[in-house]
């Protein structure tokens, strides 16, 4: 498995694109997953680091409205995996609303599909509502198209009571894990290694399901550049 750094975990580095993937590439990480679709110095930072995209967080109203800019700019990035970062609490809330989003992904991921890209769903604790014998995020997953994979963000998983690792190895086929520890009673993300998360069963569950990368993620780290080496030391050790 490839491993890489969502860089919204550095976003308050105030850093050009070119020097911020400089100290990526300083890391052992592989690459990095793009908060948004890439600009045109992003692409050339790439090229400066040799650091690949993992994929890119990109909005569903901006997929649906603006796509072919934004695929236009993945394109470039040599990025072939767009993700939807969150879609609302309201999505979740009855069957109808979650087979509503659904449809909604689907068409997304067929009309990006039809580009060559491939669409994911990144989660994060409130899809994971009891729906009656089943959750909305897993509701979510079986209703959903054959274009549509899953980012599983682990720590957000565990935040709302499900054992990750095993819920990867249910869903079988999850192209990209998001290995983000978090205090499970508080639902709050810390480094990795200080909260609750078993990373390496989740490391050897994202192995088992084939796995493309893991990807480090850390949502309101104290300190954002001592976070970016410690996430890479840590991801390293479990590949």
């Amino acid at each position: 498995m490839d491993t890489a750094i969502q860089l919204y975990t550095l976003r308050d580095v105030d850093e050009t694109p070119s020097d911020l993937l400089s100290r990526v590439a300083e890391t052992t990480f592989d690459g990095v997953e793009f908060a948004g679709a890439p600009d045109a110095a992003a692409v050339d930072a790439l090229d400066e680091t040799g650091l690949d995209a993992a994929a890119a967080h990109v909005g569903i109203e901006e997929l649906e409205d603006r796509r072919g800019r934004v695929l236009d700019a993945c394109e470039d990035a040599d990025c072939d995996t767009v993700v939807v970062p969150v879609l609302d609490e309201s999505n979740f809330e009855s069957r109808a609303a979650v087979e509503a989003a659904a449809d909604r992904l689907t068409a997304v991921g067929d009309a990006v599909a039809d580009r060559g890209f491939r669409l994911a769903y990144h989660n994060h604790d409130h899809e994971f509502t009891d729906l009656g014998g089943t959750t909305g995020f897993e509701l979510l997953v079986e209703s959903v198209g054959d274009t549509v994979s899953v980012e599983l963000d682990t720590g957000w998983a565990l935040a709302a009571g499900e054992d990750p690792a095993a819920l990867l190895r249910r869903l079988g086929d999850v192209p990209l894990v998001h290995l983000k520890d978090v205090d499970a009673d508080a639902a709050r993300p810390v480094e990795l290694g200080e909260g609750d998360l078993d990373a390496a069963a989740c490391a050897d569950a994202a192995r088992e399901v084939g796995a493309e990368w893991i990807i480090y993620e850390h949502d309101e780290p104290s300190n954002p550049l001592t976070s970016l080496p410690h996430g890479a030391a840590a991801l390293d050790a479990l590949r």
